[in-house]
């Protein structure tokens, strides 16, 4: 038998075995009613669960009302939430045995914004939809907001609580493993980057103090959740900006995770300031994954226009990550893992009931093909 192509070979992410090495990022929707998941949930998610993937982590998910990006975000924060997208998971589940996860999180200053094909700025409290958002200090992300009302003691406390709370639900759903955002220019981030954290107590000035909640959200999480089901982090590890937050940041607060039973790292970049200055390229974020897994030692997630099965093989067989994580390439091309399996020779899970798709160029593409016709 010859050697699958390292794309295709299993691993594992905490005590959760994965088949191959291809996981499909968290996408935002922007579908939600009330925080609750809909019939365009039900497709979306069960059209990406029949690609052949390994693992499928859910799109941001609030952890309050005042936590989600824009009012049609997806929440986990009260019963009605939790019985719509268990009606969804229910659906997807009967038909895939792909891995699933939820990516848990709070947007902070970000908040309160219109969908992206509506322009996406900022929706005022005073506006139909629009709600006062919180961040670590009253610093708007672009300086034409309304700035956010800094946290504290007590709002801190709500907001870690909040975050213990979706995780029971989490774990109540059956899910395989929780995400915690802290990325993106989210509220972790907000907290990480000193470009929006001007904090002067406990949770502000050093890389220590500004590491603080993030690792308390963490724990939060990680304690509430079943301790044989992973729970890792996603973070950006440059703001793109000077004097912003960084890879030597990201680093420490990795190798932090790690000593806390932090079962990967999710590599990414940007999203805390309009300012940013991006170099985009292909698998422009790769280095940083790659040298988060060799300084730090576990595994590494990475992302960012990774779009051909080559560069993904590439990726793995050099060791520069364990996984790759697609998004907008799994969006355009949902049977992605399909086609990397064909190109690379290798062979991917597919349901019983597309199997005859199969070109005829290939014997062995479906795992446990045996089809005929009278």
């Amino acid at each position: 038998m010859s050697t699958p192509p390292h794309l295709f070979t299993p691993w594992q992410l905490g005590a959760l075995q994965l088949p191959n090495r291809i996981t499909i990022a968290p996408m935002c929707q922007y579908s939600a009613v009330d925080g609750n998941a809909t019939d365009w949930h039900l497709i979306h998610l069960g059209h990406l669960a029949l690609s052949g993937a390994a693992l499928l982590t859910l799109e941001a998910t609030a952890v309050s009302p005042e936590g989600r990006i824009s009012a049609q975000d997806l929440g986990l924060y009260s019963d009605d939430n939790e019985a719509a997208l268990a009606r969804v998971l229910a659906a997807v589940r009967a038909y895939s045995p792909m891995k699933l996860a939820v990516q848990l999180a709070h947007a902070g200053r970000k908040g309160s914004s219109r969908a992206p094909w509506e322009g996406g700025s900022q929706v005022r409290p005073d506006e139909p939809g629009g709600w006062s958002t919180v961040a670590p200090s009253a610093v708007p992300h672009a300086a034409d907001e309304r700035p956010p009302v800094a946290l504290d003691r007590r709002g801190l406390d709500q907001v870690r609580e909040d975050f213990a709370a979706a995780a029971r639900r989490a774990a109540r759903l059956g899910f395989d493993g929780i995400e915690v955002h802290a990325a993106h220019g989210y509220l972790l981030h907000q907290f990480l980057s000193p470009l929006a954290n001007h904090r002067d107590d406990d949770y502000g000035g050093s890389l220590e103090n500004r590491m603080r909640f993030p690792i308390e959200v963490f724990d939060a999480v990680r304690d509430n959740f079943p301790s044989e089901r992973p729970v890792w982090m996603r973070i950006s590890a440059t703001d793109w900006v000077p004097d912003g937050w960084d890879i030597e940041g990201t680093v420490a607060l990795s190798k932090a995770l790690a000593a806390r039973g932090c079962a990967a790292i999710h590599v990414t970049t940007g999203g805390v300031s309009p300012q940013q200055a991006i170099k985009l390229g292909p698998g422009y974020q790769v280095p940083y994954a790659q040298r988060v897994k060799a300084e730090v030692g576990l595994p590494t997630i990475a992302v960012g226009l990774i779009t051909e099965a080559a560069q993904a093989e590439a990726i793995i067989a050099n060791g520069e990550a364990d996984a790759v994580s697609l998004a907008r390439a799994m969006l355009y091309d949902p049977r992605w893992p399909w086609h990397a399996a064909a190109t690379l020779g290798a062979s991917v899970s597919a349901p019983k009931q597309y199997w005859r798709s199969q070109p005829r160029e290939f014997k062995n593409l479906f795992d446990g093909l045996q089809f005929g016709q009278r």
